[in-house]
């Protein structure tokens, strides 16, 4: 009886056994048939962002990449995801492979690369952030493209005289590291004085009347310490000196030299620069700093290095100076030191100083220059968030024209720059306009990849993009492959519609040029300093003709009393039309071109109205909108600008005229 109940035990036990064997091997293989379920059956073709559409699986190209622009995630790599940063920075085609990578870049690089269609099988791996969907493979992309009805971007190319021209203007005399247009009509140029060429004097001024006469056009000027790498704007007070502050190194960094711009086109000046370090000095030595005149009429001088490559001086200070004011340390120019170099700056019409500074920008108290709201970062490279505006990561900025009444919100637009260590140089403008409540970035694609750019307004409310280089940083050697292209910006065009490339240069110009407006409407581009061994250090002086002087119309011209204008006035013109009209009129703010960086430089569109050949004019309303100073004024016929006349606005509310009050400067009084 025991041996039966034992044998009756054994098999309940092993008909359990079995039971449970058979219930896990259920478990196992409907584990199995759900994982299977899940595993990646193609590329995904459905729920795309925007108006993406997949093409198939290709080859990598041969003996290169097919785009340039990598993206990695181990963990989230999606169509989606990829097809969207893409999208973001204005790419038409995408490519994911081996699972974890997003490729970004342009239709004709596939074949530009040598690329082949690959079978479909060949694209087999699974997408790191989706196992339900495949990701190319091993050398293999699973690519899209963008089909929509609206492309991504479009640039125009114009042909002929719309595409404007390059003209050489004359020989030069010197590697100009910063440019200024005078109110004398003629135009300042200043180079390193003691690092630069052993016969150079620092500064001399060009008479463009005289450009047949060499001699003539050009008149040696003198400084005392270097300028290398220093700052300029033009002052408000009723001659128009010019200043310039920093420099190289040592006594040279607390510079402050001052220029009263005189003579005519024509008539020879005798005036020169005028210095000296034990009267007059920035109370922080200073190279790479910016300069603005504030609302005020005083002078706002942000950041710089000590020279040399030295250490960060994080600081602002105030010419002239306030009595027992010091200078004001700021946190972010330390943090962001050394990729905020030459910020950009501005005043702002709602009251506040904007600053522009590596990736970053905030807006500061115009009294306290306590931070009153801080921007979004600005976005870098479709692979790279952490690329720079300013220099060594430099771009170049602008503001975008105001027009009367002045009620809209400023815009902003920085184009260019670099990415840190690899130093990829972006190919994308990125505009906000700062006071908006919640101020966002816009990003618009360009024609090309460019660092070390500069940017100038033009009379009729577009932008001239121009010089650089494709690839690098800015500084001697940093940089390869001149980007000789110029580019026209155009705000009054929708977004990403507003660039059409231009002519192009047979000159490189890179580290150290300079690009500004002249009077009758040309641009004045000069210098090159690369020190790169491939790109030769660069003299000659040349302009861009805009397409609106080689339309065949006859000029307009404009004639005007008074030239000193109180905010908010009517001025009277008396003016020609020859094309018929409606007329209309700019004001350029003084500018000083160096880095990628014009500072003073805006454009406003005041109010006007005309009755015959008279019309008037409805001056800007405060200093705000336009900061008090001194501004081309051109008459629009249509298209075609007259050539200007320099108008001050806003007189000199600092006195800067009684200033400084020592025995080595002239003072023009107020």
């Amino acid at each position: 009886m025991a041996a039966s109940v034992l044998r009756s035990a054994l098999a309940s036990l092993l008909s359990l056994s079995l039971l449970v064997l058979t219930d896990a091997s259920s478990l196992i293989v409907k584990k199995e048939e759900a994982l299977v379920g899940r595993q990646a059956t193609g590329p995904q073709k459905t729920g795309l962002p925007g108006s993406w559409q997949y093409q198939g699986c290709i080859t990598e190209g041969v003996g290169k990449r097919v785009w340039k622009y990598q993206i990695i995630s181990l963990t989230g790599n999606t169509a989606t995801t990829c097809l969207s940063q893409c999208q973001k920075f204005g790419y038409q085609a995408a490519g994911l492979e081996y699972g974890s990578e997003c490729w970004c870049g342009d239709v004709v690089d596939i074949d530009a690369s040598g690329s082949m269609a690959a079978p479909e099988t060949q694209c087999n791996v699974a997408c790191a952030g989706d196992k339900t969907y495949l990701c190319g493979g091993g050398n293999r992309l699973s690519w899209y493209q963008w089909k929509g009805t609206t492309p991504l971007y479009v640039w125009n190319y114009p042909t002929g005289p719309a595409a404007g021209r390059y003209e050489m203007l004359i020989g030069g005399v010197c590697i100009p590291l910063l440019t200024t247009p005078g109110v004398n009509g003629k135009y300042t140029f200043v180079e390193k004085f003691g690092t630069g060429p052993p016969n150079s004097t620092g500064a001399y001024e060009l008479d463009v009347s005289q450009i047949s006469n060499p001699s003539r056009a050009w008149r040696t000027m003198h400084v005392k310490t270097d300028v290398f790498c220093s700052a300029s704007i033009t002052l408000p007070d009723k001659v128009g000196r010019q200043i310039n502050i920093g420099g190289w190194s040592g006594t040279s960094t607390f510079g402050v030299r001052l220029y009263w711009p005189d003579g005519s086109p024509g008539v020879p000046g005798t005036n020169d620069w005028q210095e000296n370090v034990n009267e007059l000095s920035l109370q922080q030595g200073r190279w790479y700093p910016s300069a603005m005149v504030m609302t005020n009429g005083s002078i706002l001088i942000v950041g710089g290095e000590t020279g040399s490559n030295g250490p960060p001086v994080p600081t602002l200070e105030i010419l002239p100076r306030p009595p027992g004011a010091g200078t004001l340390f700021m946190d972010w120019l330390q943090r962001t030191d050394p990729y905020n170099l030459y910020p950009f700056l501005a005043v702002l019409p709602s009251g506040g100083i904007l600053v522009i500074y590596y990736n970053e920008a905030r807006i500061l108290d115009e009294r306290t220059f306590a931070t009153i709201k801080t921007l979004p970062n600005a976005p870098g490279a479709v692979n790279n968030p952490g690329a720079g505006r300013t220099y060594p990561l430099e771009g170049t900025a602008m503001l975008l024209p105001q027009y009367a009444p002045f009620t809209a919100p400023l815009g902003v637009i920085v184009c260019g720059g670099s990415t840190i260590g690899a130093a990829i140089a972006l190919d994308n403008c990125v505009s906000t306009t700062p006071e908006s409540a919640n101020p966002q970035w816009t990003l618009e694609r360009m024609p090309s990849q460019r660092v070390m750019p500069c940017m100038t307004a033009l009379p009729d409310g577009t932008l001239m993009i121009l010089n650089g280089a494709f690839q690098g940083a800015a500084g001697f050697g940093l940089a390869v492959g001149p980007n000789r292209n110029a580019v026209l910006y155009d705000p009054s065009k929708p977004v990403n519609q507003r660039m059409s490339v231009m002519a192009n240069t047979t000159i490189a110009r890179m580290y150290h040029s300079e690009a500004i407006l002249m009077q009758d409407g040309r641009v004045l581009v000069s210098g090159s300093d690369p020190q790169d061994g491939r790109n030769p250090q660069e003299y000659r002086v040349e302009v861009f003709v805009p397409p609106y002087l080689l339309q065949g119309r006859a000029r307009p011209s404009f004639t005007i009393a008074n030239k000193n204008w109180a905010y908010g006035a009517s001025i009277p013109i008396s003016v020609t039309l020859r094309n018929g009209g409606p007329a209309r009129v700019s004001l350029m703010g003084a500018e000083s071109s160096t880095h990628g960086n014009s500072m003073g430089q805006r454009t406003l569109f005041p109010a006007v109205s005309c009755a015959g050949a008279t019309c008037t004019i409805t001056s800007p309303p405060n200093g705000r909108v336009a900061p008090p100073g001194w501004y081309q004024l051109f008459l629009l016929d249509g298209p075609t600008p007259s050539t200007s006349t320099w108008v001050r606005i806003g007189g000199d509310p600092a006195a800067l005229g009684n200033w400084p009050n020592f025995p080595d400067f002239k003072k023009p009084g107020v």
